[in-house]
């Protein structure tokens, strides 16, 4: 993979509850975007991070022989992470309530599997065509699938941003899972809100088609999202399919 990320505060948050995390060495990208009050929805985030990475540095992913042993292998995982999470926010006043979003990427032998929670996206970005691969778990996409608003009244609904579902909010967790076969060139976007919230589906496409360096794309994306306005943390990772991922 050809991997750029990038993390920013934004325009008008004072700190950066989001957090990201890399493994050039397993294929493992994600990102985080943690809730609660004061520096709450940071630990969240960053613990979900350190669980994650803990986790995998214990059980190694190559042990995931097949599909279903990765899925399995991701399940187990985030349920590791939700366990910590929930303890912590029952265990400490300070932490009471907080909760964080997942987006999660692993490519293993042409294929990519993909994992959310929360609001944090993953996109496919393939012969110039962006496509939204995960489902927003907010209050207004429940409304949207029932047929009760259109796309384009939820795109303006105030309640958005209202999750359903993450990492820390109950003791159980049931985050969706996917899977794409791979080509060579795909690029897969990871962020968080803070991103799409600020920049459309063509203001990516701009960027992306432009084919510069994964981590040039970062930049531009985030760059955009603060001339946007910036109102929240904005956090990208950027994958390009190299032909070593397709044959490995």
């Amino acid at each position: 993979m050809e991997v750029g990320f990038k993390s920013d505060k934004g325009l008008m948050r004072s700190n950066n509850e989001d957090a990201c995390f890399v493994l050039l060495n397993d294929n493992i990208y994600l990102v985080a975007d943690g809730v609660g009050g004061g520096n709450a929805g940071e630990i969240a985030s960053r613990t979900a991070v350190n669980e994650i990475a803990n986790y995998i540095a214990n059980n190694p992913i190559k042990q995931a022989t097949n599909k279903y042993a990765v899925v399995n292998y991701l399940q187990d995982c985030l349920d590791k992470t939700n366990e910590k999470i929930f303890t912590q926010a029952l265990k400490y006043e300070q932490n009471k309530g907080m909760t964080t979003t997942l987006a999660v990427v692993y490519a293993k032998e042409g294929r990519a599997y993909i994992g959310n929670i929360g609001d944090s996206r993953v996109y496919l970005y393939r012969d110039g065509d962006l496509v939204q691969l995960t489902e927003d778990h907010t209050y207004v996409n429940t409304l949207l699938k029932a047929g009760i608003i259109s796309k384009e009244q939820a795109e303006t609904d105030d309640r958005k941003n209202v999750i359903t579902k993450a990492l820390g909010a109950d003791n159980t967790v049931e985050p969706n899972f996917f899977q794409v076969n791979i080509m060579k060139d795909d690029i897969f976007l990871i962020c968080t809100d803070g991103l799409y919230d600020e920049v459309d589906n063509q203001g990516m496409i701009d960027v992306l088609k432009e084919n510069k360096s994964m981590s040039d794309v970062c930049n531009k994306m985030i760059e955009k999202a603060n001339s946007n306005g910036g109102h929240d943390n904005i956090t990208v990772i950027c994958l390009r399919v190299t032909e070593e991922d397709i044959h490995e």
